[in-house]
This record gives C-alpha cells, structure tokens and sequence, in this order.
C-alpha cells in the first residue's frame, strides 16, 4: 500500500477530504515565525444521490475556539485556481470517499495551536446551483438551500499545533449523508452541514483498510470506525470490497476502534479491537482473506420527532444503536429527520449482530453471533436516539423480532432563565 500520496486525487475532486495543515513556529508567542496551512477535504457515505455538490470559497482558522466573526486573529486559506488566483471549486463529495483526499489551498500563518476551523461556501444567489444534489431516481439537480449563517463559515473544532519548520495536517470530513435533509414533498433539500476536522500525524497510518466478500453484500454498504456507539470515520466500498477508512483519528483510552459494517438485508457485522497506528496501515484480511455478511430479514423502525408540538424544521437527527452482550454498544443506522414532516425511518436487520475480534495477519475472518441465548442476544433489539441541538436527547428501547415499530419523540424548548 502506498503512503499518503496514494489516496490523493487530482485537484480536480476538492471535497471528499479537507485539510492539509503545514507550518512553520513555535508556539503561541511566537508570533512572528510563519507556516503553510494546506487544506484538504473528504466524504462519510451519503444516501440516494448521485451527487452531491458544494462550491468552497476559503477555509479560515483561528486560535480561539470562541472567536466570532469580526474578532482579529482570523487567518484565511483561499481556495484558488492554477495561476493562484481565488477561484471557489465546485466539488462532487461523493467522489472524495475510500480514503480519497482533495486539496483545498494553502497559506502562509503565524506559528501557533489552532483551535477553530471554518468552511466557507459559495452562496447558491450569486452563484446558481452553487450546492446541489443529483437524486438517483429522477437524476434532477435540485439546488441545496444553504444555512442562513453559512457566510461566516461552518465551523469545527480543531487542536493543530503549527511548529517551527513542521508540516502538520488537517482533514476535514463532510458527511454527505447527514448533511442533506429532504423537507418533505416539497421538492426541496437542505443542507445543514456536518462536519469535523482531523489532525493527521505523518503520510503513513491513521487508516484501516479492509475486503468485504461482494457476493454476500446488500444493494448498500457502510463501513465506520466507532467508540462506544459513536462514529468516527466512515466510508462506503468499492466494486471490488475494498474499503479504506483514512484519516482516523489517533484512539484515545481504548486505543483501538470498533469496525461496524451495516449492510441492506444483512447482520451487522462488528469486529471489536481494531488498532490504528500513526507509522503503519492497518489491514483488516486481505484480498484473499474477505469479510462476509449474514443474511437476515429487516423490519421498520419509524416515527417522528417535534419540538413544542411541531415537525417543521426541528433539526433533530435519529440514531439506531444496539447495545451487544458480548460487546460494544455500536451504531448500526442514522439519519437527519425530513425538515418538513419530522418522519424519520429506518430497515433494520432482526438477525443477532455478527461479532469477532480483530486478529493481525488473520488467515480466516470468523464472525458468531452476539449471543445464542434469546434472553441474551441483541437479535431486533435496539436503542434509538432522537436529538436537537442544545436539548437533552431522548431515548427508547425498541424490539423489531415481531415485527415494525413506531416510535415518536416529543421534545420541549426549556423556558429562558
């Protein structure tokens, strides 16, 4: 496998991975050594588009995780053309996935740890169709109706040190798939951009690398690495069943993630103890060595989420998790619920989970069921996770062995202190 340079693309793909941070300086005194912040972008899957769009102007950063637009401090890196010049690059983000990187731009910075990043995109009234999505069934280009605020850039946290003739790097990931929400039937999408930002420690690691078996994957697949039900990096395969899931981030206490693959029509198949190194790839199997999936059977968890009594535009998001027996608790499902009915949806699957142990060099790769007592297994049991920003999330325990199940979600806005 070849470093870091081997995932990149052409300047042609900008927005699957965002984020190469180089620089020069000490820390944060040292104002008056400078650095290059290149900035690149990647992709989590999305659902049901064929394309998705959006046009980056610049990306700015700043010391202060707190500084607002107006404060000093802000450091710009445009986005620019061949001869330099600042040009906003129309980007396909599902063509950044796999590990996919693309540059953004870069620029000269004072030496320092960044703690804030912002996106800035191109606004669809000056330029038409700036952001839109392709749907598959129709394949119209529907124009994407952007933040009210997104002027001032779509903000991430960030904690990038910028030493003295370093490079340091940044990726920033813009998931497709949460980021646009259908409003009903009206025939309009929104975008409400989710996003995060990863340092990068050196051109090797930071990626794990995986087959699936193709025969035995549904019409759609998803692969991430998790920690504790929470994703942190996620992808889709290629034709072939592989999949690169690049950068991730460095694990923290665990030291090691839970690969999740969630396919239609199939167990979820979790492999617990997944390492991720800083110098070296990690390979799940090989192209000979493959991950299969199990057939099952799917039932349907829907419902709606309001706020004060109603569905329009609450901005909540759901999330389908299952607490295994003999393992982790994982994410098996998500999504934005629709801006104009509140409906969120999900098929999931009523086989028990698939588990195994990641094993280096594993000349076979084995998965059991989460367990075989039906007092124990997780088989149709699942947890689902309705949330609004700045609300408290709401949770409920759900059983699809006998068949769908709606579940609606209430939420309150706390009275002003």
């Amino acid at each position: 496998m070849k470093p870091l340079s081997g995932f990149m693309r052409s300047a042609a793909l900008l927005l699957t991975s965002l984020a190469l941070l180089s620089g020069c300086g000490g820390g944060d005194d040292s104002t008056s050594s400078t650095g290059t912040l290149s900035v690149a972008m990647t992709d989590a899957p999305a659902c049901g588009y064929d394309n998705v769009f959006v046009t980056v102007k610049e990306v700015r950063v700043h010391r202060s995780e707190d500084a607002v637009d107006g404060d000093e401090g802000w450091q710009v890196i445009p986005v620019v053309n061949e001869l330099n010049e600042p040009d906003p690059k129309r980007i396909d983000l599902l063509e950044l996935t796999n590990g996919v990187l693309e540059e953004l731009g870069q620029a000269d910075l004072p030496a320092g740890t960044y703690t804030q990043m912002r996106l800035v995109l191109a606004d669809n009234k000056t330029t038409p169709n700036a952001n839109a999505v392709v749907l598959t069934d129709t394949k119209n280009e529907v124009e994407l109706t952007t933040p009210s605020g997104q002027q001032t850039g779509l903000k991430m946290n960030l904690n990038v040190t910028v030493e003295p003739d370093k490079v340091a790097r940044v990726v920033i990931d813009f998931d497709a798939c949460k980021s646009v929400v259908k409003a009903g039937a009206s025939g309009q999408y929104l975008l409400k951009p989710v996003l995060s930002a990863t340092t990068v420690i050196s051109d090797m690691g930071q990626s794990i690398i995986g087959y699936l078996d193709t025969a035995t994957l549904g019409a759609t697949t998803a692969v991430s690495a998790q920690v504790n039900g929470m994703v942190v990096k996620s992808t889709l395969p290629d034709t072939t069943g592989k999949f690169v899931l690049y950068p991730v981030p460095m694990p923290a206490t665990s030291g090691t993630y839970d690969l999740v693959i969630a396919s239609t029509g199939k167990a979820t198949a979790v492999m617990t103890g997944v390492p991720v190194y800083d110098t070296e790839n990690t390979y799940v199997g090989s192209e000979t060595v493959r991950i299969a999936m199990t057939d099952s059977a799917v039932n349907d968890a829907t419902g709606t989420v309001s706020l004060d009594g109603k569905v329009l535009d609450t901005g909540a998001a759901v999330r389908a998790l299952q607490a295994l027996y003999n393992g982790p608790a994982v994410e098996v499902a998500s999504m934005q619920v629709d801006a104009l009915t509140g409906e969120y949806g999900f098929a999931l699957p009523i086989v028990a989970p698939q588990v195994t142990a990641y094993t280096a060099g594993a000349t076979a790769i084995t998965f059991a069921a989460d367990s075989t007592d039906p007092a124990l297994t997780a088989a149709g049991k699942y947890t689902l996770d309705a949330s609004i920003a700045g609300l408290t999330p709401q949770t409920a325990v759900i059983d699809l062995l006998s068949g769908p199940v709606a579940t609606d979600f209430s939420f309150t806005t706390p009275p002003a202190p």
